[in-house]
């Protein structure tokens, strides 16, 4: 069980997606908005290595911020 410890896994949890040039990104201030590709109520993606692994929401706590994963993606066999 030692040697799962020491392996890396690089997870990325995303709320939506933007497509803009990146000039405009340069003249963005500190607090702009940029908008998504999603809605507030559509499932964000949860990645494992770059491989999409599951779909969840965003659960809030006393404060604190969570992701429930509520679908796990299976992979084509």
């Amino acid at each position: 069980m030692n040697t799962l410890d020491n392996i890396e896994v690089d997870i990325t949890v995303e709320l939506g997606a933007a497509i803009m040039p990146v000039h405009h990104l340069l003249r963005m201030g500190r607090g702009a908005v940029i908008e998504l590709d999603t809605g507030e109520n559509d499932p964000l993606r949860v990645y494992a290595n770059n491989t999409l692994i599951a779909r969840g929401e965003v659960k809030v706590e006393d404060g604190r911020l969570s992701v429930e994963l509520t679908e796990k993606v299976r992979r084509p066999a």
